[in-house]
């Protein structure tokens, strides 16, 4: 390996600690390290080495799979719908890498000169794909009982309170569910104040229901003003789950105005 090489080999100490934490012999550490290795790695080695993808594959099904599990025994009584929503708030790029920066695990990726260099190891693709590479690995070397005892340690702080979270990143599914039961037409969502320089954007929009403004919400980007928006409308609509007339919901608008929204609204 020639100059940066050594670096793009990963820490092997730190794989070694992981493989110790959830049961493999420090001898044999099976699949893991190809659950490290990204294809940029492979592709730039003398000779055949195998990379994470197929693993990635198969842990992708398995921590599905694990995850539903523990959703049916947390919530019994819950439908399909509500579990499936669930499971997508749990199993995402984003919750997959937080969990995988958690266990350092960017520090031991096999990658690529150009991966190495442009920060690979904190990419939140790559370390979502490797930590379910990782899960692949353990099944494959360890058994179902071990990813399992894996997933549920890793997931224990999420699964306690999924419904928090399921709040917070599936308001917009919900609301329409709601706008479009009760009204028979979805929400829109319109951009009225977009400011700030490219690197720090605020973005306002309006929530509109039939053409009409009923709430507003704001953030970093269109798509967290409008989850903004949707849930500052969130407790009207509970409350027109619960019988409130439809008056009511424009009677609580959070906007100063309720005014028409363009045709194009989207």
């Amino acid at each position: 390996m020639a100059d940066d090489g050594r670096a793009r080999w990963g820490d092997q100490a730190r794989l070694a600690r992981f493989a110790a934490e959830v049961g493999y012999a420090p001898d044999d550490l099976g699949h893991l390290v190809e659950a490290v290795t990204h294809k940029s790695y492979a592709n730039e080695a003398a000779g055949e080495v195998p990379y994470n993808e197929r693993l990635e594959f198969l842990g992708d099904a398995v921590l599905g799979m694990l995850i539903a599990e523990a959703l049916m025994n947390h919530h019994p009584n819950a439908p399909e719908g509500d579990l499936s929503r669930l499971r997508a708030s749990l199993v995402n790029s984003r919750s997959l890498a937080e969990i995988a920066e958690g266990l350092d695990l960017g520090a031991a990726l096999r990658l690529g000169r150009g991966e190495q260099r442009s920060g690979g190891r904190r990419k939140e693709s790559l370390l979502a794909d490797a930590y379910e590479a990782t899960i692949g690995a353990i099944f494959l070397d360890l058994g179902l009982d071990a990813a399992r005892a894996m997933v549920r340690r890793h997931f224990a702080t999420r699964l306690a309170a999924p419904e928090t979270r399921l709040a917070h990143r599936d308001f917009k599914t919900q609301v329409q569910e709601i706008v479009q039961r009760h009204f028979q037409v979805p929400p829109t969502y319109v951009v009225r104040l977009e400011s700030g320089p490219d690197h720090d954007k605020q973005f306002e929009v309006e929530l509109c229901i039939h053409d009409r403004a009923v709430t507003t919400g704001s953030g970093r980007s269109k798509k967290l003003a409008e989850r903004d928006a949707a849930r500052n409308i969130w407790p009207a609509l509970q409350a027109l789950e619960a019988g409130a007339p439809i008056e009511s919901l424009w009677a609580a608008s959070t906007t100063p105005r309720i005014d028409e929204c363009p045709d194009d609204a989207d």
